[in-house]
């Protein structure tokens, strides 16, 4: 475990007397995920706060509700009064519900986050500073049948172990009985079995560096352990097919239908989850349960198991978690969605789902570490994770089964998977960047050099692709499939307005090259993207045709006829796929001059031959008005969405309204 703290970067935090080396160190923290993952873990620091009288009051800044450590800031450690948190710790009982309403009443800062559940725990260890992480490897080796054991070997008398218990107010109850006659100078951290570990002083390097030195020496038990059982990490990958990635779009839209609304799909076939899913026993270990109990929000507590058929490992997961429901729960929890999380794809992977791209990271990550740390637990005799009650108590925790009540609203296209061809300039860009921003995740095609690194988000997939290449456009829409799970709007834009000629003159190779992206290369978009939008969530396809096809113009043969053709397929493939529920859609913008298309070259010329200024060209419509690529994006977003549901076949103008055309 690499000690990440450098004295200068700490000297900076100094001018924060109050909270900034806690900002620094818990930062530090957060910036491994062997340590933290996904807003896990807490810290705190005691100090003091002047109040609106002019007295000096002692408080604990600890960690608020979703801060993450890696990114927090001082705002993130709302001030909550010791003597407060004090008198709530020697409660004989308190409900976490109502626990969390009273930190909240303890805060000197009403507009505060809401303190950490842990809030009393923290203040009832007595030093300054209080680090506490689920660190991998500690959680690993309690997650063993000689966890506990392992743990009095590697510490002896220098950290407190005890057995699990619910987060909240009941932790703070059993950590405050057991160090009651302690002396806090013979022990320099605390663990909690299946949880994780506490360490603590008066100094912040100091409680950092014992973090790191501990968490290291179970790291360094686990690495003897490997090399005395000759373990050996797989190195293979599994490259998937044609009809994986079938399957996986049929996996995500039966998944949708227990989710209730359209979710995200991975394939992991990396060396380690493909390793772990050839493991003879690889579908009992995924089902023992997580890494720690608190990671059942996000995956819930076990995994679905998958063989030739996904979607059959599917029904059986939802009829299993039923089961747990009906085993675990009282008339007080309301069941969750029956959707897993991960799943084990025997012989190819690992799957993950979740309902939007953010949750399918924290999903992907939290289960990469799990199935690591379950193949560590193996070497030590075997994994053993929390019995499902437990992990039941945690997964439907009254603080969670709280927040169903107040569900927030959810963006329009989240969950939903965007393929999106031209999509390094003008129209194409602006489609991925307002379908992205409107949640959805992206495909982005486009021939251009570099293209790969155009747009900086992990919502984003940009994959440089010759759309009128077949093999190519088969192996981007597979690239997409494995990343995540399937297409359900198709925005067919690329193209490009060749070089003006009258048909006297009109070469054959500008009329051919017109034909063949204009027109040829949607038709193979299309035609590869139509078995994975059969199994697409409302799915849409929208065509970025042209003015040209209800109002051409001289000189324009070779775009024109294309386009038309483009707009006479629409129409067709309208006619085809509405048995499958797939809208089609055309729409015909005009003079959107912030597009590759309209080089300044083509647009001086296209002015001169109208005998208007570039300016006059620009907002020769009816509207006087200049045509935006982003003004076509929004229109794409109302075809692709669910404001015109019940249409298909239409074509619409996006030109500020065109006398020719009207």
């Amino acid at each position: 475990m690499k000690n990440r703290w450098i004295e200068s970067e700490a000297d900076q935090c100094l001018a924060d007397e109050n909270v900034g080396l806690r900002v620094y160190s818990s930062q530090l923290l957060g910036m491994d995920s062997d340590l933290v993952l996904h807003g896990g873990g807490n810290t705190s620091v005691k100090g003091e706060l002047e109040n609106v009288f002019g007295d000096r009051e002692s408080v604990l800044f600890v960690k608020g509700s979703g801060w993450d450590l890696r990114t927090i800031e001082s705002a993130g450690f709302p001030p909550v009064k010791m003597d407060y948190l004090s008198k709530l710790g020697e409660l004989d009982h308190l409900s976490d519900s109502e626990m969390m309403r009273q930190l909240r009443l303890g805060l000197l800062d009403p507009t505060a986050p809401t303190p950490s559940v842990e809030a009393i725990l923290h203040a009832l260890i007595p030093h300054k500073y209080v680090d506490h992480s689920h660190a991998d490897a500690v959680v690993a080796i309690s997650n063993t049948a000689n966890g506990e054991a392992i743990l009095r070997e590697i510490y002896g008398k220098q950290v407190l172990i005890l057995p699990y218990v619910m987060p909240g107010f009941i932790l703070a109850q059993q950590v405050a009985a057991a160090t009651r006659d302690l002396d806090w100078s013979s022990v320099r951290g605390i663990i909690l079995l299946h949880h994780g570990i506490f360490s603590f002083d008066n100094d912040a390097k100091a409680s950092y560096d014992s973090m790191i030195e501990m968490v290291s020496q179970a790291e360094a038990y686990l690495d003897q352990q490997v090399l005395e059982n000759k373990f050996q990490c797989n190195s293979e990958t599994y490259q998937p097919s044609a009809q994986d990635c079938l399957q996986l779009s049929e996996l995500r839209a039966r998944a949708g239908d227990l989710y209730g609304g359209p979710v995200l799909l991975r394939l992991d076939s990396s060396s380690q989850a493909f390793g772990f899913s050839k493991l003879d026993n690889c579908h009992d270990l995924a089902s023992r349960g997580p890494l720690t109990p608190d990671h059942t929000i996000h995956t819930k507590a076990f995994a679905a198991i998958f063989e030739q058929d996904p979607v059959s490992g599917l029904q059986q997961f939802e009829r299993d978690y039923q089961q747990y429901f009906t085993d675990h729960s009282s008339d007080a929890h309301q069941c969750l969605d029956p959707m897993p999380r991960y799943g084990v794809w025997r012989n190819k992977g690992m799957v993950y789902l979740a309902a939007n791209r953010k949750k399918l990271q924290i999903v992907q990550d939290i289960s990469q570490h799990t199935v690591k740390a379950i193949q560590l637990g193996e070497i030590l005799g075997g994994w053993q994770a929390l019995p499902r009650k437990e992990l039941f108590d945690v997964e439907y925790w009254e603080l969670e089964q709280a927040k169903l009540k107040s569900a927030k609203a959810v963006a329009e296209f989240e969950g939903k998977v965007v393929l999106i061809s031209g999509a390094a300039s003008g129209i194409g860009r602006a489609c991925v960047e307002k379908f992205a921003e409107k949640g959805a995740v992206v495909i982005a095609l486009d021939i251009a050099s570099g293209f790969e690194a155009t747009f900086d988000s992990p919502a984003i997939l940009s994959l440089h692709c010759d759309v009128t290449d077949s093999a190519a456009v088969e192996l981007a829409l597979q690239q997409a499939i494995v990343q995540f799970g399937g297409i359900d709007v198709l925005v067919s834009n690329a193209g490009n307005f060749p070089e003006s000629q009258k048909l006297e003159s009109l070469q054959d190779s500008n009329w051919n090259k017109s034909l063949e992206l204009n027109l040829s290369s949607h038709m193979k978009l299309m035609r590869a993207s139509l078995p994975y939008l059969k199994n697409g969530f409302d799915p849409a396809i929208v065509i970025i045709a042209s003015k040209n096809v209800p109002a051409p113009g001289p000189g324009a043969a070779a775009y024109s006829v294309a386009k038309a053709g483009l707009t006479q397929m629409a129409r067709v493939a309208a006619l085809e796929l509405g048995e499958n529920g797939i809208r089609v859609n055309a729409l015909h913008p005009n003079a959107v001059y912030d597009t590759a298309i309209w080089t300044d070259e083509v647009l001086a010329k296209r002015a001169e031959h109208y005998q208007l200024s570039v300016d006059q060209y620009k907002t020769a419509n009816v509207l006087k008005t200049e045509i935006k690529a982003a003004d076509v994006a929004k229109a794409v977003c109302v075809f692709a969405g669910n404001s015109l549901s019940k249409t298909t076949g239409a074509q619409l103008a996006v030109d500020g309204g065109n006398e020719r055309v009207i």
